[in-house]
C-alpha cells in the first residue's frame, strides 16, 4: 500500500505535470471504485487543475472548485501515460479502474491488482466532504506535530500497541504497514509496547525515528517517477517485507507476526531483547 513518502511523491509528481492543463475527460472502467453520485466525474470535464493536495494517503485534484480524490488502497496504484490511448476506456477485467486525460494527450491512470476492490474515489466540492479525509489525525510533517503533541497522543492512547496507534489514520495520517515498522525498529521499541508505557526517552526517540524515517523516505522518493516509487520503497526497508533476513543493524534474523490479512516483521535483538513475539494478535509479550 502507498503511504505517506510514496503518495506525497505522486502529489509532487502530478502537479508537476498537472497543474494548469484541462482535464479532456474521465473515464470510468471499474464502477465499484467511484464512492460519490451527487457530483458525476462529467463535471470534470473542461476544468483546469489548479492544485494538487495530499490529505494522509489520499490525493485531491483541485479543478476550479471541483476535488476529484482518490485512495490507492492495498493494491492500486496510479500510472502515467505521457500520450493516453484516444479511444474511451471500456468496463472489463482487467486492473485499470480509472483514466483522466489531459488537453495535451496526457494523463493517468488509476489501477488496482487482485480481486479485492478497495481503491476508492470521490469527486467533492471540498475534500473534507470524504469521511475518511475528515476523520484524519495530524500530520506527521508538519510543524505543528511537535513532541509535546506527540507525547499527548501516546498518552491518550492509552494501553493501545504502538503498532496500532502509529497505523491509526484517526491517531496520525500517512503512516501504514511498512513505515510502523521501519519507525519501531529505528526507535528500538516493541511493536506490541503500550503507548502509555514509554518513558521520556523513549517517548522522544521514537518521535525522532518517526520524523527521520519518513523524511529520508520522503528525499528517497523526490523527482522519482511514478512507476520506480514502488522498487525505491522496497529498497529502502530494513526489516518490513525482510522475514528471515539479517537485521542490517545487528544482524540477528528478521522475525514476522502474522495476523489474518496482513503481517508485521521485527528485529528480535534490536526490540524485544532478543525474545521472539508469539505469531498472533494478542501476545502478551509488551516489553
Amino acid at each position: 500500500m502507498p503511504e505517506l513518502p510514496e503518495v506525497e511523491s505522486l502529489r509532487r509528481f502530478l502537479t508537476e505535470r498537472c497543474v494548469g492543463r484541462v482535464i479532456a475527460r474521465v473515464d470510468l472502467t471499474a464502477f465499484s471504485a467511484l464512492k460519490t453520485f451527487t457530483t458525476p466525474l462529467a463535471a470534470l470535464h473542461g476544468l483546469e487543475v489548479e492544485q494538487v493536495e495530499r490529505h494522509g494517503k489520499f490525493i485531491c485534484l483541485d479543478a476550479g472548485g471541483t476535488w476529484l480524490c482518490f485512495h490507492l488502497a492495498r493494491a492500486g496504484w496510479l500510472r502515467w501515460r505521457d500520450q493516453v490511448p484516444t479511444a474511451p476506456a471500456r468496463p472489463g477485467k482487467g486492473p485499470l479502474a480509472l483514466r483522466l486525460v489531459l488537453d495535451d494527450g496526457s494523463g493517468f491512470e488509476l489501477t488496482e491488482a487482485g480481486t479485492q476492490r478497495k481503491l476508492a474515489v470521490h469527486v467533492v466540492n471540498d475534500p473534507s466532504e470524504v469521511a475518511q479525509i475528515a476523520t484524519l489525525g495530524p500530520e506527521p510533517m508538519a510543524d505543528e506535530f511537535t513532541l509535546e503533541a506527540f507525547e499527548q497522543i501516546l498518552a491518550d492512547s492509552g494501553r493501545a500497541q504502538l503498532k496500532g496507534v502509529l497505523k491509526d489514520q484517526r491517531v496520525i495520517a500517512g503512516i501504514g504497514n511498512a513505515y510502523s515498522d521501519e519507525i519501531l525498529h529505528a526507535a528500538r521499541l516493541s511493536p506490541f509496547k503500550p503507548a502509555n508505557g514509554l518513558n521520556q526517552e523513549e517517548r522522544e526517540r521514537l518521535y525522532a525515528c518517526l520524523r527521520q524515517e519518513l523524511a529520508d523516505a520522503v528525499q528517497r522518493a523526490a523527482g522519482l517517477a511514478a512507476k520506480d516509487l514502488k522498487g525505491e520503497k522496497k529498497l529502502g526497508m530494513k526489516v518490513h517485507g525482510r522475514t528471515g533476513q539479517p537485521c542490517p543493524v545487528c544482524g540477528d534474523t528478521v522475525a514476522q507476526v502474522s495476523f489474518a490479512d496482513s503481517s508485521l516483521q521485527y528485529c528480535p535483538t534490536c526490540q524485544t531483547g532478543g525474545k521472539p513475539l508469539a505469531d498472533r494478535r494478542m501476545s502478551k509479550l509488551l516489553k
